[in-house]
């Protein structure tokens, strides 16, 4: 074959592989833009114990056929503390398991049963279903239409290897090494995998290959175990700037993924033996179905050894990533893992859940502060008034980075239904950002007091006391519920909580003005009535929050 038939042929591969991961990626993502938001559904399941968290992940894979994106949640998920990493360990088993499952359809579909043949008019199925307008199974239709390519690629890459096949004589060369084909075999499968991010893709390309003839059977299981320890690529990147438990996820995955693919490297005669005995066939005339048991019995046994030893997995990664020294970082900085974003639609909308639960701690920490400053002003500007300060200057960096964030993510093209609630989501932490600007506020009214030694008259700090209270309990129901939809009595309770505090409101001013009226120090007066205004002020913010989070 000369040159120009080899830059063909080359060519010809690569776009069967290309539309093969298209296809694979475009039915991914269907599935889960169909899910939506009901994806975080499965962790209130699979965090219940480990053999919930391992049939969830089994099944959560078989569902998106991808155990990248659900390695990629998973680590996403420790990263946001929505998971423990005892509780992802399970997962991370169950993804393995599930991710087999595309190397049967591979097999009992992709070839002896000539789907290819009805790609086209599922094809087109998929697409009217994907252009019909607020049609609730439109993001179906591009996973139909993800399926229907993910079986013309196969049929044109089956095609495009077994053209070649004069071309692979250097595969030959490596199968005729004897024991040491199987180790260079691995390492493709690891290199292979890692460039195109896919162990299925992988998987059916060997599969693809073994059935044209260019594979001998225990070639084709070596490159196989290589291909999963390639796949935890995925985990990896998702960990870059992640957390420390988040990190510690991914070297489960990694850890779990090399030690079951060494054993079976090792056991491999017996396994394949094994594979050839429960399986229909022999291995020469029927190798894609005994690659398929292979990836299945491997991943199996692998479970079944590790799965009663989740707290000791877990308990090594702590030592191997030990933990860093907790410091309140002095600006906030919110690592954008786009690698992880677009994997899973779901995960923006989990991040932005866990930077919002920290914004509201910080900001209840400035209003007990500035609480406490009404009762103890002596400690309030030996320091309190300074974490206030530096607090607020934080929480500004962190609506300007959060915005930034859903900017961007929109841009990824997640679904309109997770925008949205990400926009309402963003209304929040602008409202958390205004009471922490009005706790700055209030803060430098109490100290502007104590300076100029402008006192509040016992009986009306008495007044005040209660008033401040009234909000701090309106603030902390809301702060309660912020994960949470308000239902409509739990609205009306707040909503008295706010005519209350307005109530007290009118009448402190009334009796500052009151004060003033009788010549009272001027100064004092109008500095209490923007310390009232000020509280109030923050009674709305906390109101706004809870109408933002009300059920429609």
């Amino acid at each position: 074959m000369n040159f120009g038939n080899v830059i063909f042929a080359l060519f010809n591969f690569a776009g069967s592989l290309c539309l093969l991961l298209f296809g694979m990626k475009l039915m991914s993502d269907g599935i889960q833009k169909s899910a939506g938001a009901r994806i975080q559904g499965v962790l209130g399941f699979m965090t219940k114990n480990r053999f919930l968290g391992l049939l969830t992940g089994c099944i959560l894979t078989m569902v998106i056929q991808s155990s990248g994106v659900t390695t990629v949640m998973v680590v996403s998920f420790v990263n946001a503390a929505l998971m423990t990493l005892e509780q992802s360990v399970a997962v991370i088993f169950g993804a393995n398991i599930g991710t087999t499952v595309t190397a049967w359809i591979v097999s009992l579909f992709g070839f002896d049963f000539k789907v290819s043949a009805f790609a086209i008019p599922i094809f087109a199925l998929g697409y009217i279903l994907s252009v019909i307008s607020h049609h609730r199974y439109a993001n179906m239709g591009l996973a139909v239409m993800g399926f229907s390519l993910l079986f013309i690629a196969l049929g044109w890459l089956s095609e495009a290897i077994s053209l070649n096949s004069e071309n692979m004589s250097f595969l030959t060369k490596i199968q005729a090494l004897g024991f040491w084909s199987y180790p260079i075999a691995v390492c493709i499968g690891i290199i292979a995998t890692a460039l195109i991010h896919s162990s299925s893709a992988m998987t059916a390309i060997i599969i693809a290959m073994a059935y044209n003839g260019l594979l001998t059977w225990n070639f084709s299981a070596a490159l196989v175990i290589g291909s999963n320890i390639g796949s935890t690529v995925d985990s990896i990147m998702a960990s870059f700037g992640a957390k420390t438990n988040a990190r510690r996820a991914s070297l489960v995955h990694v850890l779990f993924n090399c030690t079951t693919a060494l054993l079976a490297l090792i056991f491999l005669p017996y396994l394949t033996r094994l594979v050839d005995f429960i399986t229909p066939g022999k291995a020469e005339s029927a190798i894609v179905y005994h690659i398929a048991m292979l990836h299945t019995l491997f991943n199996l046994f692998g479970t079944l050894i590790f799965l009663p030893f989740t707290k000791q997995l877990a308990s090594l990664t702590e030592k191997l990533i030990a933990d860093k020294k907790e410091e309140i970082p002095e600006h906030y900085s919110f690592p954008f893992n786009e690698y992880a974003v677009r994997e899973s639609a779901v995960i923006p909308l989990m991040q932005l859940h866990t930077e919002i639960k920290t914004m509201a701690d910080y900001t209840v920490e400035m209003f007990d502060s500035i609480q406490r400053g009404f009762s103890d002003k002596k400690a309030f500007l030996s320091g309190e008034y300074e974490k206030i300060e530096k607090r607020e200057a934080y929480l500004d960096e962190m609506k300007e980075q959060l915005t930034a964030f859903l900017v961007r993510c929109h841009s990824l093209e997640v679904t309109e239904e997770l925008f949205s609630q990400m926009q309402t989501l963003i209304s929040i932490v602008e409202e958390l950002e205004n009471l922490s600007d009005e706790c700055l506020s209030l803060a430098v009214y109490i100290k502007r007091a104590e300076e100029k030694n402008l006192s509040v008259p016992k009986e009306d700090k008495e007044r005040l006391l209660p008033y401040i209270e009234l909000v701090r309990q309106l603030l902390y129901f809301v702060y309660r519920h912020i994960g949470d939809e308000l239902t409509t009595s739990q609205h009306d309770f707040a909503n008295s909580l706010e005519e209350m505090i307005d109530s007290e409101r009118t009448e402190l001013k009334r009796l500052a003005r009151h004060r003033l009226e009788q010549g009272k120090n001027v100064k004092a007066e109008l500095l209490y009535i923007d310390i009232v205004r000020k509280i109030e002020k923050m009674g709305d913010n906390c109101f706004s929050i809870a109408g933002i989070i009300t059920r429609r």
